[in-house]
Protein backbone atom coordinates (compact mmCIF):
# COMPACT_ATOMS: atom_id res chain seq x y z
CA UNK A 1 0.00 0.00 0.00
CA UNK A 2 1.33 3.35 -0.87
CA UNK A 3 2.17 5.45 2.24
CA UNK A 4 1.54 8.68 0.41
CA UNK A 5 -2.19 8.07 0.44
CA UNK A 6 -2.20 7.84 4.27
CA UNK A 7 -0.71 11.27 4.68
CA UNK A 8 -3.22 13.99 5.47
CA UNK A 9 -2.68 17.28 3.69
CA UNK A 10 -1.97 20.39 5.71
CA UNK A 11 -5.11 22.04 4.45
CA UNK A 12 -7.30 19.39 6.11
CA UNK A 13 -5.58 19.96 9.47
CA UNK A 14 -6.17 23.68 9.25
CA UNK A 15 -9.81 23.07 8.36
CA UNK A 16 -10.36 20.75 11.35
CA UNK A 17 -8.73 23.23 13.75
CA UNK A 18 -10.88 26.02 12.35
CA UNK A 19 -14.05 23.96 12.85
CA UNK A 20 -13.10 23.13 16.45
CA UNK A 21 -12.48 26.83 17.20
CA UNK A 22 -15.83 27.80 15.69
CA UNK A 23 -17.59 25.08 17.70
CA UNK A 24 -16.12 26.38 20.97
CA UNK A 25 -17.21 29.92 20.10
CA UNK A 26 -20.71 28.69 19.28
CA UNK A 27 -21.07 26.85 22.61
CA UNK A 28 -19.87 29.97 24.46
CA UNK A 29 -22.42 32.17 22.68
CA UNK A 30 -25.24 29.74 23.52
CA UNK A 31 -24.28 29.73 27.23
CA UNK A 32 -24.26 33.56 27.29
CA UNK A 33 -27.64 33.82 25.60
CA UNK A 34 -29.33 31.37 28.00
CA UNK A 35 -28.41 33.51 31.04
CA UNK A 36 -30.54 36.45 29.84
CA UNK A 37 -30.52 40.00 31.10
CA UNK A 38 -32.29 39.11 34.36
CA UNK A 39 -29.63 36.60 35.38
CA UNK A 40 -26.79 38.93 34.43
CA UNK A 41 -28.26 41.67 36.63
CA UNK A 42 -28.68 39.18 39.45
CA UNK A 43 -25.09 38.07 39.09
CA UNK A 44 -23.91 41.67 39.26
CA UNK A 45 -25.59 42.16 42.64
CA UNK A 46 -23.51 41.19 45.68
CA UNK A 47 -24.01 37.61 46.89
CA UNK A 48 -26.03 37.08 50.05
CA UNK A 49 -23.98 36.88 53.24
CA UNK A 50 -22.96 33.41 54.25
CA UNK A 51 -24.24 32.43 57.63
CA UNK A 52 -21.48 31.99 60.15
CA UNK A 53 -21.05 28.91 62.28
CA UNK A 54 -23.43 29.51 65.13
CA UNK A 55 -22.98 26.19 66.84
CA UNK A 56 -19.18 25.92 66.71
CA UNK A 57 -17.54 24.77 69.93
CA UNK A 58 -15.40 27.31 71.81
CA UNK A 59 -11.69 27.45 71.05
CA UNK A 60 -12.02 26.10 67.48
CA UNK A 61 -11.42 28.34 64.49
CA UNK A 62 -12.55 27.52 60.98
CA UNK A 63 -10.69 27.61 57.71
CA UNK A 64 -12.47 28.02 54.38
CA UNK A 65 -12.80 24.28 53.95
CA UNK A 66 -12.14 22.63 57.33
CA UNK A 67 -12.03 23.32 61.07
CA UNK A 68 -8.75 24.14 62.78
CA UNK A 69 -8.00 22.65 66.20
CA UNK A 70 -6.92 25.00 69.00
CA UNK A 71 -3.15 25.60 69.27
CA UNK A 72 -1.23 23.57 71.80
CA UNK A 73 -0.01 25.44 74.90
CA UNK A 74 3.62 26.47 74.80
CA UNK A 75 6.24 25.40 77.28
CA UNK A 76 6.33 28.90 78.85
CA UNK A 77 2.61 28.59 79.75
CA UNK A 78 2.87 25.15 81.27
CA UNK A 79 6.34 25.64 82.83
CA UNK A 80 7.28 29.27 83.64
CA UNK A 81 10.85 30.43 83.16
CA UNK A 82 12.83 29.39 86.28
CA UNK A 83 15.86 31.60 85.59
CA UNK A 84 14.57 34.89 87.14
CA UNK A 85 13.86 33.17 90.45
CA UNK A 86 17.18 31.34 90.32
CA UNK A 87 19.07 34.57 89.53
CA UNK A 88 17.38 36.40 92.41
CA UNK A 89 18.28 33.57 94.78
CA UNK A 90 21.92 33.63 93.69
CA UNK A 91 22.14 37.43 94.02
CA UNK A 92 20.71 37.23 97.53
CA UNK A 93 23.49 34.78 98.42
CA UNK A 94 26.38 36.56 96.68
CA UNK A 95 25.29 40.13 97.46
CA UNK A 96 23.21 40.15 100.66
CA UNK A 97 23.59 43.92 101.20
CA UNK A 98 22.92 44.87 97.56
CA UNK A 99 26.00 47.13 97.38
CA UNK A 100 27.41 45.47 94.29
CA UNK A 101 24.11 45.74 92.46
CA UNK A 102 23.63 49.43 93.34
CA UNK A 103 27.17 50.28 92.25
CA UNK A 104 26.43 49.26 88.65
CA UNK A 105 22.71 50.00 88.48
CA UNK A 106 21.71 52.31 85.63
CA UNK A 107 19.00 53.98 87.71
CA UNK A 108 21.38 55.04 90.48
CA UNK A 109 22.89 58.53 90.06
CA UNK A 110 26.17 57.54 91.77
CA UNK A 111 26.61 54.32 89.82
CA UNK A 112 29.82 53.56 87.97
CA UNK A 113 29.80 54.29 84.26
CA UNK A 114 32.08 53.64 81.32
CA UNK A 115 34.97 56.07 81.24
CA UNK A 116 35.39 56.18 85.04
CA UNK A 117 38.60 55.06 86.69
CA UNK A 118 37.96 52.13 89.05
CA UNK A 119 40.17 50.49 91.63
CA UNK A 120 39.43 46.80 92.21
CA UNK A 121 40.76 45.10 95.33
CA UNK A 122 40.91 41.31 95.45
CA UNK A 123 41.84 38.79 98.12
CA UNK A 124 44.84 37.61 96.16
CA UNK A 125 47.15 39.97 94.33
CA UNK A 126 47.65 43.71 94.21
CA UNK A 127 44.77 46.13 93.57
CA UNK A 128 44.31 46.94 89.91
CA UNK A 129 43.27 50.39 88.71
CA UNK A 130 42.19 51.29 85.22
CA UNK A 131 39.64 53.08 83.12
CA UNK A 132 36.37 51.21 82.63
CA UNK A 133 35.98 50.35 78.95
CA UNK A 134 32.83 48.23 79.15
CA UNK A 135 30.25 46.97 81.63
CA UNK A 136 28.73 43.60 80.82
CA UNK A 137 25.42 43.29 82.66
CA UNK A 138 24.45 39.60 82.67
CA UNK A 139 22.88 39.03 86.08
CA UNK A 140 25.24 36.99 88.21
CA UNK A 141 27.83 37.11 85.43
CA UNK A 142 28.07 40.93 85.49
CA UNK A 143 31.64 42.04 84.84
CA UNK A 144 33.68 45.15 84.07
CA UNK A 145 36.61 45.59 81.70
CA UNK A 146 39.43 47.78 83.05
CA UNK A 147 42.39 49.07 81.08
CA UNK A 148 45.55 50.20 82.85
CA UNK A 149 49.31 50.02 82.51
CA UNK A 150 51.89 47.73 84.07
CA UNK A 151 55.53 48.47 83.33
CA UNK A 152 54.39 50.93 80.62
CA UNK A 153 52.46 48.22 78.84
CA UNK A 154 48.72 48.43 78.33
CA UNK A 155 46.87 45.71 80.25
CA UNK A 156 43.16 44.90 80.23
CA UNK A 157 41.47 42.87 82.96
CA UNK A 158 37.94 41.48 83.32
CA UNK A 159 36.52 41.45 86.86
CA UNK A 160 33.25 39.82 87.86
CA UNK A 161 31.65 42.03 90.47
CA UNK A 162 29.84 39.15 92.22
CA UNK A 163 32.96 37.01 92.54
CA UNK A 164 33.80 36.15 96.18
CA UNK A 165 37.46 37.03 95.51
CA UNK A 166 36.54 40.69 94.83
CA UNK A 167 36.77 42.56 98.14
CA UNK A 168 36.01 46.11 97.04
CA UNK A 169 35.51 48.39 94.05
CA UNK A 170 36.27 52.11 94.39
CA UNK A 171 35.46 54.89 91.94
CA UNK A 172 38.70 56.86 91.87
CA UNK A 173 37.84 59.38 89.14
CA UNK A 174 34.67 60.18 87.26
CA UNK A 175 34.48 61.13 83.63
CA UNK A 176 33.52 64.84 83.29
CA UNK A 177 31.12 64.19 80.42
CA UNK A 178 28.91 61.24 79.78
CA UNK A 179 30.37 58.81 77.29
CA UNK A 180 28.39 58.55 74.07
CA UNK A 181 29.25 54.90 73.60
CA UNK A 182 28.64 51.77 75.65
CA UNK A 183 32.09 50.34 74.85
CA UNK A 184 35.08 52.66 74.75
CA UNK A 185 37.23 50.45 72.57
CA UNK A 186 38.68 53.50 70.83
CA UNK A 187 40.70 54.19 74.00
CA UNK A 188 43.01 51.33 73.00
CA UNK A 189 44.51 53.56 70.35
CA UNK A 190 47.56 55.62 71.36
CA UNK A 191 45.73 58.82 70.45
CA UNK A 192 42.96 58.25 73.03
CA UNK A 193 44.71 56.02 75.55
CA UNK A 194 44.74 57.46 79.08
CA UNK A 195 47.94 55.63 79.87
CA UNK A 196 48.84 55.10 83.50
CA UNK A 197 46.27 56.14 86.11
CA UNK A 198 48.71 55.98 89.01
CA UNK A 199 48.59 59.74 89.56
CA UNK A 200 44.80 59.63 89.87
CA UNK A 201 44.98 56.80 92.39
CA UNK A 202 47.63 58.64 94.42
CA UNK A 203 45.55 61.83 94.53
CA UNK A 204 42.48 59.82 95.53
CA UNK A 205 44.34 58.09 98.36
CA UNK A 206 45.71 61.38 99.68
CA UNK A 207 42.28 62.99 99.64
CA UNK A 208 40.76 60.00 101.36
CA UNK A 209 43.50 59.91 104.01
CA UNK A 210 43.12 63.64 104.75
CA UNK A 211 39.37 63.29 105.12
CA UNK A 212 39.80 60.41 107.55
CA UNK A 213 42.28 62.38 109.65
CA UNK A 214 39.77 65.18 109.98
CA UNK A 215 37.32 62.74 111.50
CA UNK A 216 34.59 63.28 108.94
CA UNK A 217 32.90 60.86 106.58
CA UNK A 218 34.37 60.68 103.13
CA UNK A 219 32.11 62.63 100.79
CA UNK A 220 34.49 63.50 98.01
CA UNK A 221 34.19 62.86 94.36
CA UNK A 222 35.20 59.20 94.72
CA UNK A 223 32.83 56.54 95.93
CA UNK A 224 34.16 53.44 97.60
CA UNK A 225 32.32 50.17 98.05
CA UNK A 226 33.66 47.50 100.37
CA UNK A 227 32.01 44.12 100.32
Amino acid sequence: MNSSCLRRPVGCLKRSLRQARQQRTWHRSIATSTNGPSQSSASSSPPPPVSSHTSKPPGISYHRHFALPPPLPTVRHTHPDPFPALTAKQLATLDPTGARTRLFDRNQPDAAKVGDVLLVTTRTGEPFAGVCLSIRRRGVDTAVLLRGQLMRIGVEMWYKIYAPSVVGIDIVWRRPKRARRARLTFMRQPKHDMGSVTHLVSAWKKERHSMRNKGRGFKGRSVGTRF
